[in-house]
């Protein structure tokens, strides 16, 4: 029996756009992966004590909205199960043990990150194991350093989607009324109006 390829976008998806949708879609069919999951954190650690985040039940719908109709690309709230800070080391050891529990093979996992995020992964919690246990999925981005595999890692180059978008931009302009077509996905932009999300009316 085979191991199952899965990749890991994980994030704080405040909110998730076409971006996102865009970089799964790339890496799942760039490493054959059999699915994608958009691991929903359920407290970001590195962005919480700076700024609001909005509640990690409502960017999970809106996560299950982004992906409903696409192939192999999931939305994950194992995060927000388990509760807590979110550390991705813990989600990966939880997969692993989670497979082998049911008598699967360990996944193999394929962490997929954007190439601004390769200079801050030193910061990430145990590091070290985390290391050891995915394949590190580098996309490149707009506006962002070159694609690059930082030294240790075994690592996968994508080149990402051409979608120049993010997610503090999308918060600003949802709050100002202005339009957002292309860049948020019509599915999510209902979820945000059901939800009346960053001061949307529905």
């Amino acid at each position: 029996m085979r191991a199952e390829r899965v990749g890991l976008l994980g994030g704080t998806f405040d909110p998730p756009h076409a971006g996102h949708l865009a970089a799964a879609r790339s890496c799942r069919d760039a490493l054959a992966l059999d699915r994608v999951l958009f691991v929903v954190a359920n407290d970001p650690w590195q962005k919480s004590p700076h700024r609001p985040v909005t509640p990690a039940e409502d960017r999970y719908r809106m996560v299950e909205a982004l992906v409903a109709a696409e192939h192999g690309l999931e939305a994950s709230r194992l995060e927000i199960d388990r509760g807590g800070p979110s550390y991705t080391v813990d989600t990966v050891e939880e997969l692993r043990a989670r497979a082998v529990a049911t008598g699967l093979p360990p996944p193999a996992l394929y962490l997929i990150v954007g190439a601004d995020l390769v200079p801050t992964l030193h910061t990430w919690e145990r590091v070290g194991d985390l290391r050891q246990l995915v394949t590190l999925v580098v996309v490149s981005r707009p506006r962002s350093p070159t694609a690059a595999a930082p030294p240790g890692w075994q690592a996968e180059i994508v080149d990402g989607p051409r979608v120049d978008v993010s997610s503090s931009e999308l918060r600003a302009m949802l709050a100002e009324g202005r339009d957002v077509s292309g860049l948020v996905p019509d599915a999510v932009v209902r979820c945000i109006r059901r939800r009346r999300l960053y001061a949307v009316a529905g």
